[in-house]
């Protein structure tokens, strides 16, 4: 542990040696880049956050340079075909790769245009909305893609070496994540007066749509997180200390994309056959609770969805019960001449869930 301070230390030094440099922004070049400025300008009178304005800029990037690449440069070139043109774009454009864009990314690039062409007419910037007959890709809904099993999610807590600073932050962060379900944007910004031990609640300020809430927090990740606070935070923090609770090594608040790396590393390390980051652990959590009897407007309200339809995509996911339905009332799995009396019981359901499921009785 000695060796690990003085290695914290040096990099803490390090760290206060580079200040940070705020990039200007280069000034527009053509009209419709400034025109576009003027709409996330707009965008954020109206309290938009940081993240969702950084994100359109990034899909107006885009747009832009295919519409240098057409010689389009003023607002007023912009058309109903011109659109149409670049969705197909999007639609024929292919990675590096060779993979296509998915439906859902396409969706996402169209619809901060649609958006700033409505924001333009209503401003008489232009006569007319363009994208007004604009039919964006249908989505489906999709799935998650891997969700963890209680004995594998587990495992992946046991990864990190808790004997070493950066495993013991690890995993008080892990646990953060699993016991919480929340998201990693509002995991990075947690301050320390967020975690409230005494009631076992954690307070997600500005969570995603720019939205508070309380939710709870169970004991064991309580007791990681103070393990963390007493043995490793200190080690880590510089001055002046914005009170961030999950810092990285070189004292600043971790960074999403550093927290992702983190539990995709251990996930993978925990060779369980699944690859995944915080978000799969938000995945788990829900779906563990739902197959534990969790009722679905008590995790839209943990999970922080505006609509119930959201928290439902887990009655999908959550297969073992459907399984224990489907075994108990079709005609084959009934049939006399199956005896499915002397098939194994799923170790993962409580014995309730085993004798009935709310809504089917048994018949005698």
């Amino acid at each position: 542990m000695q060796e690990n301070a003085r290695l914290l230390l040096g990099v803490k030094t390090l760290a206060r040696r580079h200040s940070r440099r705020r990039i200007e922004a280069a000034p527009p070049s053509n009209e419709l880049e400034a025109m576009i400025e003027l709409h996330l300008e707009a965008l954020s009178v109206k309290q938009y956050s940081e993240r969702t304005i950084k994100a359109r800029r990034d899909q107006f990037k885009v747009f832009l340079r295919w519409c240098a690449d057409q010689g389009i440069n003023r607002p007023s070139d912009i058309s109903s075909p011109l659109l149409e043109s670049y969705q197909r774009h999007l639609f024929y454009y292919r990675k590096k790769n060779g993979e296509p864009l998915s439906f859902r990314t396409q969706h996402g690039m169209l619809v901060p245009l649609r958006g700033w062409c409505r924001w333009m007419a209503r401003e008489k910037y232009i006569l007319h909305n363009p994208a007004v007959d604009l039919e964006l890709p249908r989505l489906g809904r999709c799935l998650p893609k891997h969700t963890l099993t209680s004995d594998e999610v587990e495992s992946v807590l046991k990864e990190p070496n808790i004997r070493d600073p950066r495993g013991l932050r690890d995993r008080a962060l892990l646990e953060t994540l699993y016991s919480t379900g929340m998201r990693r944007g509002e995991c990075v910004q947690l301050k320390l007066h967020d975690v409230d031990f005494h009631n076992g609640t954690v307070f997600i300020r500005q969570g995603k749509g720019r939205k508070d809430r309380v939710i709870p927090i169970g004991n064991r990740a309580l007791h990681w997180i103070e393990k963390y606070l007493a043995e490793v935070r200190p080690l880590l923090v510089i001055e002046p200390d914005d009170s961030s609770l999950f810092l990285s090594f070189c004292g600043a608040a971790i960074s999403r994309d550093h927290l992702s790396g983190i539990v995709h590393d251990y996930v993978k390390s925990a060779n369980i056959g699944k690859t995944g980051g915080p978000h799969m652990l938000r995945h788990t959590m829900a779906t563990l609770m739902l197959e534990n009897g969790a009722e679905l407007r008590f995790l839209q309200e943990i999970l922080g969805h505006e609509n119930i339809s959201t928290t439902q995509i887990y009655t999908h996911v959550s297969i073992r019960r459907l399984k224990l339905v489907h075994r108990d009332t079709h005609p084959a799995e009934r049939c006399a001449n199956w005896a499915r009396n002397s098939r194994p019981r799923d170790p993962g359901l409580r014995m309730s869930e085993q004798m009935i499921v709310p809504g089917i009785h048994r018949i005698p």
